[in-house]
């Protein structure tokens, strides 16, 4: 969609409203958003000025975490969850070029992420895009296309991962999730970054323009943000700030979390094995 506000523009769907992948594309620099989108990017960049610096570190951590999954954890299958636009390195991508058989599944809510990722995907037979809503978690585990795709009797990975999991509490969004993680096999993985409240005012900022933008956004104490793993086993290092997150090598050497910019300590990352 090379020019989204254009004269010839008619994408079929409600552009007036925001949404969280195309927001979060406008923030990474992508061409794959409308007027809305760019407003509510740039209300982000309002309350944080450095809010595609985050978006690009989540992006880097996304990477971080496939790498992980796929080289130690001989990870093969991906259900990608709010997946997003395909504007930076994506989680195929990063699979596929360690293991070129890795197979993926990406889900949203947004049509236009069906529309622009099946056409890039047209050439990729291990990867596929649906739509579909992690609030209805049983719309994703009866699509046919997700059921033929991915071997639900092997191990595979969960990505939640970005501005996907900020919704109010009342709405029981571990209750999505447990659902899925219920119907995966052992041996499989959740992966989840999240935005944080250690009670930092630039925190409470990602928090209003999520708010003002997209009418959610909620964030979280680490202590909540751990209970969306449902007990499971944390993978080295734990849950940590994303420029200190290193699955692969859980020892390196990190700096404080004090020392961090105050932009790299919004979102926190964590893995988690289901046994």
């Amino acid at each position: 969609m090379a020019t989204p506000d254009g004269p010839d523009s008619n994408p079929g769907f409600d552009t007036s409203q925001p949404t969280i992948a195309r927001v979060y594309d406008a923030l990474l620099g992508g061409k794959d958003n409308f007027a809305a989108d760019r407003e509510g990017a740039a209300l982000y960049l309002k309350y944080v000025p450095d809010a595609g610096r985050c978006a690009i570190e989540n992006r880097e951590a996304l990477v971080k975490g496939v790498h992980y999954l796929v080289r130690e954890a001989g990870i093969d299958q991906f259900l990608d969850i709010g997946s997003g636009l395909p504007t930076q390195k994506n989680t195929h991508e990063a699979a596929q070029e360690i293991n070129p058989n890795a197979r993926v599944a990406y889900v949203d809510n947004d049509p236009i992420v069906l529309a622009h990722g099946r056409a890039l995907l047209a050439t990729n037979n291990s990867t596929i895009v649906v739509t579909a809503d992690l609030r209805d978690p049983q719309s994703i585990l009866s699509n046919e296309e997700v059921r033929t795709h991915l071997d639900f009797s092997r191990p595979m990975a969960l990505m939640i991962v970005g501005i996907h999991m900020h919704f109010h509490d009342d709405e029981k969004p571990d209750e999505w999730v447990r659902t899925i993680m219920d119907t995966l096999a052992p041996g499989s993985y959740l992966f989840i970054t999240d935005f944080v409240d250690t009670g930092e005012p630039l925190q409470k900022g990602m928090e209003r323009a999520g708010l003002e933008s997209l009418g959610n956004g909620w964030i979280r104490t680490p202590e909540r943000i751990e209970q969306h793993f449902l007990g499971m086993p944390l993978v080295p290092p734990g849950l940590d700030f994303l420029a200190r997150w290193f699955p692969e090598d859980p020892d390196a050497d990190v700096p404080a979390a004090e020392d961090l910019e105050p932009y790299q300590r919004i979102l926190m990352a964590g893995l988690a094995k289901k046994a």
